[in-house]
């Protein structure tokens, strides 16, 4: 499942580059909609994310593309692999961002983890 941001001004750290935890944001957000879209009869709630490593800096106005790949599914658990990739216009291409794998655990109203049935 693909995603795409536009980062705006609001979204920067203090160095005129994206804030990571913008980017950490956004990434958790579309990987739970790709878990919510495969898994729609269950509730996700995030348990992890692994590596966090940012490949280079992301300037204002950089479009970005999430893809997000199903990775793993566990009994009561699923993880996305989710890559990021800015659109590099002076190079006419995708350059890689980051990258990540997130799992989610599915849960019940109460919060309890529950079993994902195929």
């Amino acid at each position: 499942m693909d995603n795409y941001n536009l980062v705006r001004p609001e979204h920067l750290n203090h160095h005129g580059t994206l804030f990571g935890g913008q980017l950490l944001s956004w990434v958790d957000e579309c990987a739970w909609m790709a878990a919510t879209r495969d898994f729609p009869k269950y509730s996700f709630v995030t348990r992890a994310m692994d590596k966090i490593e940012f490949k280079h800096a992301v300037q204002n106005g950089s479009i970005l593309k999430f893809h997000s790949k199903k990775f793993r599914v566990g009994s009561s658990s699923v993880t996305y692999l989710v890559e990021v990739y800015e659109d590099n216009r002076s190079l006419n291409k995708e350059i890689l961002a980051f990258s990540t794998t997130v799992t989610f655990v599915s849960v019940d109203v109460d919060g309890s983890k529950i079993a994902i049935e195929f």
